[in-house]
């Protein structure tokens, strides 16, 4: 059972558009010795949709092989194409990946029924615990609660991140599915609240600046101490806003730059953070106490 503070992790990359291996290499050590809970290789933070196929897979394994088995590692190999997902999820079964987390199937906009039987298909395909990863405002496609009960039958169907920032949501999910099903927050700003109500860890974009912060409010919140979780949250609510001034990963990117930890690069179509932004950035830094 993976739980706790599951960051999202960048993919480091060098001015030429190539990856940054010993950025990497020196982000997967930080997180272990800051007490992240568990790594997501190549998630939508990772910017899997500028990486290639070959990238993909090949990030998915560094990030294996340097976490060295210290803390899981989820792969991100969601796809809008069925086989692509199979294939992806496939590899990183073979690197070592200790589970795979698998984003909607985004443009094609499926039904309901559509969703339930792409991702039965995966399931069926591969052996591994698998996450589904419900983010309408990035797929334009809704898992609904319905759906995620249906699938959470299949053995190899563990849990869902959540990103709607709908507590309703949560709370649906919880109510239909049995209690060995995992919820995970993907929202920063409501996670706190999401895991005072049963959720079992964050997949956190925060936790890439703030990674020993953000293990401290996943641990306080789960173990239902509202106390001392919002002790903890109140100096990174800046930064659970202002790191989406810009789509993500843009701004966690550059916030990573301020604090030497990575160099500039950023595929396109994405783009560098816009000036108009850094200041509220750099306050919200502050704030947490990261600068």
């Amino acid at each position: 059972m993976i739980t706790g503070s599951m960051v999202a992790l960048v993919t480091p990359m060098n001015a030429d558009d190539s990856i940054d291996w010993d950025s990497l290499a020196n982000l997967t050590d930080m997180h272990i010795e800051q007490g992240t809970n568990a790594i997501v290789a190549v998630g939508t933070t990772g910017e899997s949709a500028t990486l290639n196929v070959s990238e993909h897979c090949a990030v998915i394994k560094f990030v294996v092989e340097r976490a060295g088995g210290k803390i899981p590692v989820i792969a991100g190999t969601g796809a809008n194409s069925t086989s692509e997902a199979i294939e992806l999820t496939e590899a990183a079964k073979s690197a070592g990946a200790d589970a795979c987390l698998l984003v909607a199937p985004y443009y094609n906009k499926p039904t309901q029924e559509g969703l339930y039987r792409h991702h039965m298909a995966i399931a069926n395909a591969v052996e591994i615990p698998q996450i589904l990863y419900n983010v309408p405002g990035r797929t334009v496609c809704d898992m609904l609660p319905e759906t995620v009960q249906r699938l959470h039958a299949h053995r190899n169907i563990v849990g869902i991140k959540e990103a709607t920032g709908k507590l309703d949501r949560g709370q649906a999910i919880l109510e239909l599915c049995s209690g060995d099903f995992l919820l995970y927050s993907g929202d920063d700003a409501t996670a706190m609240e999401l895991m005072l109500l049963g959720a079992k860890g964050n997949i956190s974009v925060t936790a890439n600046v703030a990674p020993k912060a953000m293990s401290d409010l996943c641990a306080a919140a789960m173990a239902g101490n509202r106390s001392e979780a919002e002790t903890i949250n109140q100096p990174l609510l800046g930064l659970h806003q202002t790191l989406f001034l810009e789509a993500n990963p843009i701004p966690v990117k550059w916030a990573l730059q301020q604090m030497g930890l990575i160099k500039e690069g950023i595929r396109l179509p994405l783009t560098p953070f816009s000036e108009q932004y850094h200041a509220p950035v750099l306050d919200a830094m502050r704030q947490a106490g990261i600068l």
